[in-house]
């Protein structure tokens, strides 16, 4: 029996506060137990804080900034102002003068039994509406690139941390010991890179693992050898470690080091199947737009995102990354938006409904968006500008409450008005819907207990179901 059963049970059964005491005190204890168990394997399996709600994270992430008031968040007053100047004062933090207020071209529908509200779009994601929450009343902190990317995937703006799968790697383990637990789906770069999914001062092992090609996914699987020679190879190898180790202090790379070269064995012989699509039947890769020439490489991403899930992967990040920061439309938005959109919006639809059929979205978190939003005001007359001030993200599965909006930005949708969500909430809110106490969840280093909050966030409990 876990320890979260066993608490469970207790409080059913009416126990008292020592008892419920008891059983906290004993989780802790199992808890620091695994945490030493570390040493050993580094990706080893750890209890969570409290009952998840989520086993697994999927972040479709759109680098460059969607805009919110073209996709997620109607804005009549927009419209009908369209062309002239916004009324109040912008923020001093600014990059460059946009001009008059911009209406979205495009028309926005009510979808599903929720009613809620998306842009034409998107008519295979307004499908799924049902199952998304859409938080309209985003904040973050930096109006670049770099900054807000870094905060987006790491809570911090300047400084390197560690990115947001690498903490839950390092606070859960993963449940496939022959697969990387943080997958990272990268086909081109983007601003700032291998920070946005790097360890940090975590130890090496909770970095993630970047697939570039969808060709090649993972480089070197092969062994000239064969998998029996290689095996002979790691075990002399192994013994080697365990001499120099043996002779010197406790050392946590080194003891990640070596499981690395473990777990490089042991994709060997597991990695060539997950990473081949090809087994999918025809009809599953169809249904996600792969073959399609306007979303075969974001189709592709998010089929092997679900076959990673499926098989333990902790965390996959899917960067819709065909170019540098393929939403920054700072110009041509009528003719560059609709060609993203067109790009991901099946391929995302076909995900979640995937992931239902399967029953995995019940404890599969699926989180959508970018850095920040665009400005509701023109720049060079057919863009927007970066946007941090109101922006909208989405969640879907995981104990996440569907066919809602979360909080609101003005008539204008510039800023958040209403239940602001900055970015420090919303990595609270993953963590807890996976059984992790963002205040809890610590590493020290530096001679301080650093966390991926900072000293900031609150989980938003009323988007949860």
């Amino acid at each position: 029996m876990n320890r979260l059963s066993r608490r469970r049970i207790l409080a059913n059964s009416g126990a008292g506060f020592g008892m419920l005491a008891l059983a906290d005190m004993l989780a802790a204890a199992e808890r620091k137990s695994g945490l030493e168990a570390r040493a050993a394997n580094p990706f080893a399996v750890l209890n969570p804080h409290h009952e998840p709600r989520a086993r697994r994270v999927i972040f479709l992430y759109m680098p460059g900034g969607p805009s919110h008031v073209d996709l997620f968040d109607p804005k009549p007053r927009l419209s009908r102002d369209n062309g002239k100047p916004l009324p109040f004062e912008k923020p001093r933090l600014e990059r460059t003068k946009t001009g008059e207020l911009f209406a979205s071209p495009w028309k926005f529908s009510r979808h599903g039994q929720s009613g809620l509200e998306v842009s034409e779009l998107l008519p295979n994601v307004a499908s799924r509406i049902d199952d998304i929450c859409v938080i309209r009343s985003m904040v973050a902190d930096n109006i670049n690139h770099t900054g807000a990317a870094l905060q987006m995937c790491t809570g911090e703006q300047a400084f390197s941390r560690p990115s947001i799968g690498s903490w839950l790697l390092y606070g859960l383990g993963t449940e496939n010991q022959d697969l990387p637990g943080f997958v990272v789906v990268s086909p081109a770069d983007v601003f700032q890179g291998a920070q946005l999914w790097a360890s940090s001062f975590l130890p090496s092992a909770y970095q993630g693992t970047l697939v570039r090609d969808m060709a090649n996914p993972v480089a070197n699987l092969a062994s000239a050898g064969g998998l029996e020679g290689q095996r002979r190879k790691l075990e002399s190898l192994r013994r080697l470690n365990e001499i120099h180790r043996n002779s010197r202090p406790p050392d946590s790379s080194l003891d990640a080091r070596i499981a690395s070269f473990e777990l490089a064995f042991r994709m060997q012989s597991e990695a060539p199947e997950a990473f081949d699509l090809s087994r999918e039947p025809e009809s599953v890769k169809a249904s996600y737009g792969v073959g399609s020439p306007a979303t075969d490489l974001f189709a592709r991403q998010c089929l092997l995102g679900r076959r990673l899930l499926e098989r333990g992967v902790r965390f996959v990040q899917l960067f819709d990354a065909p170019a540098n920061n393929a939403w920054d439309h700072h110009s041509n938005i009528r003719e560059n938006l609709p060609r993203r959109c067109q790009a991901v919006d099946r391929p995302i639809a076909a995900l979640l409904a995937d992931l239902k059929s399967r029953g995995m979205l019940d404890d599969t978190l699926v989180v959508w968006g970018g850095e920040f939003g665009r400005t509701p005001t023109a720049e060079r007359g057919n863009g927007r500008e970066h946007h941090p001030f109101g922006f909208t993200m989405w969640l879907a599965g995981g104990g996440i409450k569907g066919g809602m909006t979360h909080g609101a930005t003005d008539e204008f949708g510039w800023h958040a008005v209403e239940n602001k969500v900055h970015v420090h909430d919303l990595h609270a809110t993953i963590l807890h819907l996976m059984g992790l106490d963002h205040e809890k969840l610590t590493y020290r280093f530096g001679g301080r207990d650093y966390r991926l909050t900072d000293v900031h966030g609150h989980v938003v409990r009323e988007i949860i179901a």
